[in-house]
């Protein structure tokens, strides 16, 4: 009989923290919010499966987090660890491949987190079917490859977390980001749904949804000093309303509204989309 998600989890051992015990798969955890995010889950004592299509990255993070890991004092809350693997989401038997390795090393996983993106701004009438097809395969097919390797187990279990780390431009038209934030739109739907038809088995399915954050892609973007500041002003020129809280998201930011969605008190919540945009979307 399949254990059901009560709030408690008893799981591997691992670190100490309100995630012990807990084995983690992040994707895109090579820089910017899925780095944080795998930095905030191991801290909590998840032990991380921490992914990304180009190794070096996880690689990075992996060493940075065992160095920390040896700094920590007597007394002190001991984290989980952070293990790298290269995996391409949008190579469904690489997918495969990676999460069996996971569960046979470190156990069956409690949590997934969806990160990978790309972005490829242009005029939407303009997009080539590349650009197009690329963004995608890995916004919009990565989540659905990640979740059905992981899914399954966490139903047949009792008990997991998917959280999806979408976008609030699924939400607001963006100009020059016609295919960034479609791929965002289907893959926070496909979350959703997904919740719903696991809601029954314990696993909860939910998307944060992040406005500007100071990442590499975001400052990809940025063509001038003044760039940062038009973000947080807005730009009536790009029917963009400004940030009312007045300052560009950090990824840590991104990562507390996920390590919330995946912890125990909240257990109650599934099917959700949370933005964390400062406000931008006046949501």
């Amino acid at each position: 009989m399949a254990e059901r998600n009560t709030g408690s989890h008893n799981g591997a051992p691992g670190g100490s923290g309100t995630l012990a015990g807990r084995r983690a798969l992040v994707t895109g955890a090579g820089q910017g919010i899925g780095a944080a995010v795998a930095r905030a889950l191991a801290a909590q004592g998840a032990h991380v499966a921490a992914t990304d299509r180009r190794a070096e990255g996880v690689e990075a993070l992996a060493a940075e987090h065992a160095a920390a890991e040896h700094a920590v004092v007597d007394g002190g809350s001991k984290p989980g660890g952070i293990t790298p693997y290269a995996m391409d989401v949008t190579d469904a038997a690489a997918v495969h491949s990676v999460v069996d390795t996971v569960t046979t090393r470190h156990g069956p996983l409690d949590i997934l987190v969806n990160v990978a993106g790309i972005l490829r701004p242009g005029p939407a009438a303009e997009l080539s079917d590349e650009d197009w097809a690329a963004t995608f395969a890995v916004n919009t097919t990565g989540v659905f490859h990640t979740a059905r390797a992981v899914a399954p187990g966490m139903a047949a279990r009792g008990r997991g977390s998917i959280v999806t780390v979408g976008s609030n431009a699924a939400g607001v038209p963006r100009v020059h980001m016609g295919a960034y934030a479609a791929s965002k739109a289907a893959s926070a739907m496909y979350t959703k749904c997904l919740g719903l038809e696991l809601a029954r088995t314990g696993v909860r399915c939910n998307v944060v949804a992040p406005g500007s954050t100071d990442t590499a892609m975001q400052r990809a973007l940025w063509q001038d000093p003044e760039a940062p500041r038009r973000v947080i002003d807005g730009d009536p020129a790009a029917y963009r309303t400004g940030i009312p809280l007045g300052r560009i998201a950090d990824p840590s930011d991104i990562a507390a509204a996920v390590l919330f969605l995946v912890s125990d008190p909240a257990r109650h919540i599934t099917m959700q989309e949370l933005y964390v945009d400062g406000g931008a979307t006046l949501r």
